[in-house]
């Protein structure tokens, strides 16, 4: 058994065959390629995924509800119309470009500055938890808080917002730092962990998809692969996400920290608590993480023959 253990553990962390990481097969297409490659991807991903994390999000914050994805969209359509669906999406889309810049940038910086670019499965991993947390200290935290707090005012029967901006500048001016940034922790753990596995499978994926189909279009494989990767980083993580979302919603404040607001999901509603969500996350990021790797790849192919 523990032969099989170190077996599983040198096969994943061995040195991958292509390049990992979203390069487009390029180790030289470095810090700044990188980083307008992702936050053009990010800007077309979040227009194409948004309805289902609106869905992921309000199942989380109503969990004493207990409707299913379809349902609460159901629900959405018939009071709102399809843009309900669309509600608290400025708020996503103003973050998006930088976070998905700053993810695959750092990434590529952190690949080159630290590991030397180095190819191995667990440098791919190091590296996209530093990416991760990265972009979720200068990006996804402010993101998200403002975000679910907007979805989250906008299904009130009167909301105080009127629109991002104004929401943005009430919450720092009622809030100040610490309201904007509630949640770090979870934040950085989710997101540390989300690019880690992200990374990893992919790159492994990725590699083995170029063995075995090589004459495959390229959209085919990048979007196989990441399609995988992001299934796998979601069964992963999805408890740190509900709890990162409890922790940045308008009832945040009953809650003294994240430990005791895993503590108190627990007590309520199980295991399951943690699932809160799940089936809506695990369709929103399958799409998104499929179609970001495959943007990627194909903008920074393109950027490298521009310069």
């Amino acid at each position: 058994m523990l032969n099989r253990v170190i077996d599983l553990a040198q096969r994943t962390f061995a040195p991958s065959p292509v390049h990992c990481g979203g390069h487009g097969g390029d180790p030289n297409a470095g810090f700044v390629k990188m980083t307008i490659s992702g936050g053009i991807t990010g800007g077309i991903e979040a227009c194409c995924t948004y309805p289902t994390e609106f869905v992921k999000t309000m199942q989380q914050l109503y969990p004493e509800k207990k409707t299913g994805p379809i349902q609460v969209a159901k629900e959405t359509i018939k009071a709102h119309g399809v843009r309900g669906l669309y509600r608290g999406l400025s708020c996503l889309l103003f973050f998006a470009v930088p976070k998905t810049g700053v993810r695959f940038g750092s990434k590529s910086f952190y690949d080159e500055n630290i590991f030397g670019n180095k190819k191995t499965g667990l440098i791919n991993f190091v590296s996209g938890a530093l990416a991760g947390a990265t972009e979720a200290v200068f990006v996804v935290t402010p993101q998200e808080t403002l975000k679910v707090k907007l979805i989250h005012d906008r299904v009130n029967p009167n909301p105080k917002y009127s629109g991002l901006f104004n929401g943005v500048t009430t919450i720092y001016a009622n809030e100040g730092f610490n309201g904007v940034y509630r949640g770090m922790i979870p934040t950085v753990l989710r997101q540390s962990s989300n690019q880690a596995i992200r990374f990893l499978v992919y790159g492994k994926v990725k590699g083995a998809l170029d063995e075995v189909m090589p004459n495959a279009p390229l959209t085919v494989r990048t979007a196989l692969a990441g399609a995988l990767a992001g299934a796998t980083s979601v069964i992963g993580n999805n408890p740190i996400d509900v709890v990162k979302t409890q922790m940045q919603g308008l009832n945040a404040k009953k809650y003294k920290n994240a430990m005791d607001c895993f503590v108190q999901i627990w007590k309520h509603d199980g295991i399951r608590g943690y699932y809160k969500g799940v089936e809506a996350r695990m369709a929103r990021v399958v799409l998104d993480v499929a179609i970001t790797f495959t943007l990627v790849e194909h903008i920074t192919i393109l950027l490298n023959k521009l310069f």
